[in-house]
């Protein structure tokens, strides 16, 4: 079981740079085939600086360092599902950019008679600045584990 006192807490910060060559693979795989996301001349043409971030693509960057803070909050991360997921844009990030991410769990609760603790953790984004990029809003399902069966 999760203790629910983890509500409120804000880990630490930490910073991810965009780079083009991930910004590239992303699109790709989600099938994002404007050339605005993958052709620098294309998205200079479009107005921006260097290639756009897609949609979602910060989700992937906030994976790759949240598994550390669930781990420390006991999580088994093999029992973690992913619920939902939600995202409010501020601003546009693009190859380049050094984006800082400050997560903090918003709640704990128990679901289905304790079969899952669903765990709500929102992000606030911003580039190096301060200057507001998105909020990421994310729900995990926590399976919890079998009981031991005693000995026969």
């Amino acid at each position: 079981m999760i203790d629910p006192s983890y509500a409120g807490t804000r880990f630490a910060s930490f910073t991810a740079d965009v780079e083009r060559g991930r910004l590239r693979q992303f699109a790709a795989a989600v099938g994002a085939d404007d050339d605005v996301f993958v052709d620098v001349a294309v998205a200079r043409a479009a107005g921006h600086p260097d290639l756009p971030v897609p949609p979602t693509f910060l989700f992937g960057l906030e994976l790759e360092h949240s598994q550390n803070a669930l781990a420390g909050m006991g999580v088994e991360l093999t029992r973690v599902l992913h619920i939902e997921q939600g995202f409010v844009y501020h601003s546009t990030a693009h190859a380049g950019d050094r984006l800082v991410f400050a997560p903090v769990i918003v709640s704990v609760r128990s679901h289905r008679g304790g079969a899952l603790e669903l765990v709500t953790r929102d992000t606030a984004v911003t580039d190096a600045d301060g200057t507001p990029v998105a909020d990421l809003h994310q729900v995990l399902a926590v399976r919890r584990a079998p009981a031991a069966r005693e000995p026969a």
